[in-house]
């Protein structure tokens, strides 16, 4: 009565002043309440999902490990591959036309090395090479040249029945005509000396004499006389 006498207004118009006035204030107090700061934690889900995608977990310990200590290869055991490569490289030589070190797709054949080596000319006796085998990467694929050396895991060549030329068990082996499997039947002789020697035939055109196994790699004296009475020309 006071205001309205005061100011000089009206009932109505001072009841609508007054709802005005209560709505600002409860506005004005929800925005002060819903404006003050808070803590946010990140959920529990989330942070267990993230954990699991970013750090996978690890294979579980071998037994008598304990579980923070790394499993470690055994000695001796190969090292981890990478992926597998898409190409070989191998070393075509002998009677082709082109011979030299050809980059094949992985899964290549022999006859894919002869086909990008130029080809084989006429009259070369090719009855010893399996053109259907799987290139090996590293390899070395000798063309026309008498008991050419298999790559590693190769099927052994075998001698037709009455053949004499390599050696038997019987006799001594022939350093001229024996293939890798006949050499690594000789005492101390490895599947890698064995292609060092054919390795080395190759390159000069045969062995003249028995005395000149001492120039491969990997025979010394000892050895050496080993070798001498069972191996002949």
């Amino acid at each position: 009565m006071w205001v309205q006498v005061r100011c000089g207004l009206e009932r109505r118009t001072l009841g609508a002043l007054a709802v005005v006035l209560v709505a600002g204030a409860v506005l004005a107090g929800h925005f002060f309440w819903t404006g003050r700061p808070e803590t946010v934690h990140a959920p529990e889900v989330v942070g267990r999902a993230a954990t699991a995608v970013t750090a996978p977990a690890d294979p579980p310990a071998p037994a008598g490990l304990p579980q923070d200590t790394p499993a470690t290869a055994p000695p001796g055991s190969p090292p981890t591959a990478g992926p597998p490569p898409s190409v070989v490289v191998v070393d075509v030589g002998g009677r082709v036309r082109r011979p030299g070190v050809l980059r094949l797709p992985m899964g290549a054949r022999v006859v894919d090395a002869l086909r990008a080596a130029g080809g084989v000319p006429p009259g070369t006796d090719t009855t010893g090479l399996n053109r259907a085998r799987v290139l090996v990467d590293g390899e070395h694929v000798l063309v026309g040249v008498p008991a050419a050396a298999g790559p590693p895991g190769a099927p052994p060549v075998t001698a037709p029945q009455g053949a004499t030329g390599a050696g038997t068990a019987e006799g001594p082996v022939s350093l001229n005509t024996a293939t890798v499997e006949q050499l690594d039947t000789l005492p101390g002789v490895g599947p890698v000396l064995a292609r060092h020697i054919i390795e080395h035939r190759a390159r000069h055109g045969g062995f003249r004499s028995v005395e000149e196994l001492r120039q491969v790699h990997g025979i010394g004296a000892r050895r050496f006389a080993d070798l001498r009475p069972r191996v002949r020309l």
